[in-house]
């Protein structure tokens, strides 16, 4: 049982009336008594709370920081109006930011025998999957003096995607895999390893194209065409330690390299290559493979949503020997992870030639702009040792890229807003050359 400020307005203005024209116990009881039964009234022609019969709707699944509805019917079976005040209780990260305690509050009538909905306002600033907690209802009399009060589990499931900004860059990457594959009326002769087709030859045409069994056959010179290999296999590898929980631009380094897995499974699937996910620290925390092109992206998405780094030390040799197991043949690894140099020089570095023997390497990390910012910066003292710091950081990370390169690894280092793009320009250079 709950009551409203309207009970307590009615009982100060008694006690006042009692106080000063009718003090006693029988004013108490002159003024109190049809209170106690018009409270006890509103309680009896209330709504029963027990009795209602809650559904959800709704989209089950969002991505972040975009706008979503979580719909919720009543349906009230007893003979009387129902008048209420429905909290439902989603937790704060669903809700819009800044969004005030009322708007998860509904304030709704639903007549006997029928049903009504209502809509609670969503902006998830969180990834990963959202459960509301309890449907609160106050159902109110008549009166408006006294309500009754029960709880409701209504179960729903959000899963929050992750944003995926980097799909802005897709359209300008297969445009330069359609140019790579000759589907475009760009030129680029000799690129790729897997034979094509024959053609006349053209002047600028490379002579060492020349198919001579074929010339021989006809009257006009054939070239060899190529394309960029198909089928191939990569697997996206995710360090999600505690070095992917640093925050660069207000964002975790785990989400940037996210981005950057997404805009490479895109491309990579419209290629034809096979593109499998890994995500480890200590153990696997997320596993994708065998997908067909059409359900690979929405997979991936899916399995990224729930993923958190790990305040972890991310153990080097199991995630070398993981990634063994899970590309048994010959593939490209896309390594996912820092350029610190402790963790490189210390795990890394020691079990690469496991990867490299076998694999291709691509080792892509995201770099933090403000140090570039504090490298730039001069005119006042603290400035010109923060940029001294800066430099001394940017050369340490370097080096570390070099002992990389020198392994044979290619390293993308780039800010969280262009490591996507970067990485789907080292794909692209590595199926041009034929080395995946």
């Amino acid at each position: 049982m709950a009551l409203t400020g309207r009970t307590a307005l009615l009982a100060a203005v008694g006690a006042l009336v009692t106080g000063l024209l009718m003090p006693g116990v029988p004013g108490i009881l002159l003024v109190n008594l049809p209170l106690l039964l018009a409270i006890l009234g509103d309680l009896a022609l209330a709504a029963p709370v027990r009795k209602l019969r809650f559904t959800r709707s709704g989209d089950t699944s969002v991505r972040l920081d975009e706008l979503t509805y979580a719909n919720l019917t009543i349906t009230n079976p007893a003979g009387r109006p129902l008048r209420a005040l429905i909290r439902d209780a989603w937790p704060p990260s669903a809700l819009p930011a800044g969004a005030p305690p009322a708007a998860s509050r509904h304030r709704t009538t639903v007549p006997p025998g029928e049903r009504r909905r209502i809509s609670t306002t969503l902006r998830p600033t969180r990834r990963g999957d959202r459960s509301p907690g309890r449907v609160t209802v106050r159902s109110y009399g008549p009166f408006g003096l006294a309500a009754r009060q029960g709880h409701h589990e209504v179960p729903w499931r959000l899963r929050v995607l992750p944003p995926f900004p980097s799909r802005k860059h897709l359209p300008a990457k297969l445009a330069r895999l359609r140019e790579m594959d000759g589907r475009t009326s760009v030129l680029t002769r000799g690129e790729g390893t897997e034979f094509d087709s024959l053609r006349e030859y053209v002047p600028g045409d490379d002579t060492r194209s020349i198919d001579w069994r074929a010339t021989a056959r006809q009257s006009a010179v054939a070239v060899r065409t190529w394309r960029p290999e198909r089928d191939r296999r990569i697997l996206l590898v995710l360090d999600t330690g505690r070095t992917s929980a640093g925050r660069v631009d207000d964002i975790p380094r785990l989400d940037a390299a996210m981005d950057a897995a997404l805009l490479l499974t895109a491309l990579a699937g419209r290629a034809g290559d096979q593109v499998g996910l890994l995500a480890y620290d200590r153990r696997v925390r997320a596993s994708v493979q065998g997908r067909t092109a059409g359900d690979l992206l929405p997979t991936m998405v899916s399995a990224l949503a729930s993923l958190e780094p790990e305040l972890v030390e991310t153990d080097a040799r199991g995630l070398a020997a993981t990634a063994l197991r899970t590309a048994p043949r010959r593939s490209l690894i896309v390594l996912l992870t820092s350029l610190d140099t402790a963790p490189v020089e210390e795990g890394l570095l020691p079990v690469l030639h496991q990867l490299t023997h076998r694999h291709t390497v691509v080792l892509a990390a995201v770099a933090d702009p403000r140090v570039q910012r504090m490298a730039e910066a001069r005119g006042r003292a603290d400035a010109v040792y923060e940029a001294a710091a800066a430099a001394g950081a940017h050369a340490e990370r370097k080096r570390t890229a070099d002992q990389l390169r020198r392994r044979g690894v290619t390293v993308v280092d780039a800010t969280p807003e262009d490591i996507a793009p970067a990485l789907a320009d080292a794909y692209l250079a590595l199926k041009a050359a034929g080395r995946l």
